[in-house]
C-alpha cells in the first residue's frame, strides 16, 4: 500500500532507540524527511540519515526550539510523532506508591505527558498550516495501571486522555490526533541490563533473562512474544498517513491481546 507520505515532513521525538528509532527508520522508508529529536544521538540514529537534533524536551525552552528549528529546516510539518518517554529506573519504579517521592512524579510526568504537551504547542502552528497528523505514543499500563509503575502508569493515562481531547478540539482545523498504546515492547526499557526488567527481575528475585521469557506468558500476550519495534513503527506510519484521514481521536492498542476488556 502506497501510504501517500513521499515528501512530506515529520518529527519523531525520543528517537535514538526502541520504537523512536525503528520509526524514523519507516517514515524514511515511506519517502519522508525526517527530524528526529532525542537527549542523546545514538550511533544507531546518525545512521538512519534523518536529521538528528539533541534536546532534552524536558527542559522549558527545549520544545520550543525544536519546533522552530524542524520548521527551519524541513520546511513545513506534516507529522508529529510524541514518542519520548519511559525515564529513568529508580527505586519508585518497582517500590510501590509509598517509595515514589514527589521528584519521581514530578519527573515521570515531564518526560511522559509534558514533553509531550509542549512540543505539541509549539509545533501546532506548522501542523494546522499543513492539515496535519499527531501520534502520542502511550502504553497498555494506562488501561492496566497495575502493570507498571505507578508514576509512569499515571503519566501514561493523561497522555492518552491528552490525545482523545485534543483531537476534538483540533478536529474542525484540519488536525488528526490519535494514540497509540503498546504492550511489553522488545526494548532497552524491557532488555537492557540497568532497565526496569533487570530491576523488576531483582525485585522478584529471579534472574532477568528467566523474567524476559516468561513476560508474555505473564502478560497473557497470546502471540505468545514481545511486540516488535518495527511493529508499532508500521502502525505510526500508517496513523500518521492521509490513508487514514477518517481515523482521529483513538486508542489503538497494540500488545498481543494482553489487555482482555472492551
Amino acid at each position: 500500500m502506497d501510504l501517500q507520505l513521499t515528501g512530506k515532513a515529520a518529527l519523531v521525538t525520543g528517537a535514538s532507540r526502541g520504537i523512536g528509532l525503528a520509526t524514523v527508520s519507516a517514515l524514511l522508508d515511506e519517502g519522508m524527511r525526517v527530524m528526529a529529536a532525542a537527549r542523546t544521538i545514538s550511533p544507531e540514529l546518525a545512521a538512519t540519515g534523518a536529521t538528528a537534533v539533541a534536546v532534552d524536551l524536558t527542559t522549558a525552552d527545549g520544545p520550543a526550539r525544536l519546533a522552530a528549528r524542524a520548521r527551519a529546516e524541513l520546511g513545513s510539518l506534516d507529522l508529529l510523532v510524541n514518542n519520548v518517554g519511559g525515564g529513568d529506573p529508580d527505586a519508585g519504579w518497582t517500590g510501590g506508591f509509598l517509595t515514589c517521592t514527589d521528584q519521581q512524579w514530578a519527573d515521570a510526568f515531564d518526560v511522559n505527558f509534558f514533553a509531550s504537551v509542549r512540543t505539541t504547542r509549539a509545533a501546532l502552528p506548522h501542523l494546522t498550516t499543513a492539515r496535519g497528523a499527531i501520534v502520542n505514543v502511550s502504553s497498555t499500563s494506562a488501561l492496566t495501571p497495575h502493570a507498571g509503575p505507578i508514576a509512569y502508569s499515571t503519566a501514561k493515562a493523561a497522555l492518552t486522555a491528552f490525545g482523545k481531547a485534543l483531537a476534538e478540539e483540533l478536529g474542525p482545523r484540519g488536525v488528526r490526533v490519535n494514540t497509540v498504546s503498546p504492550g511489553p515492547v522488545r526494548t532497552a526499557m524491557w532488555e537492557s541490563s540497568d532497565g526496569y526488567g533487570a530491576q523488576l527481575a531483582e525485585e522478584l528475585g529471579v534472574p532477568h533473562a528467566q523474567l524476559l521469557d516468561g513476560l508474555p506468558d505473564t502478560a497473557g500476550m497470546v502471540t505468545g512474544r514481545l511486540v516488535e519495534p518495527s511493529e508499532v513503527a508500521a502502525l505510526i506510519a500508517c496513523l500518521g498517513s492521509p490513508v487514514a484521514a477518517s481515523i482521529t481521536g483513538a486508542d489503538h492498542v497494540i500488545d498481543g491481546n494482553s489487555v482482555k476488556t472492551v
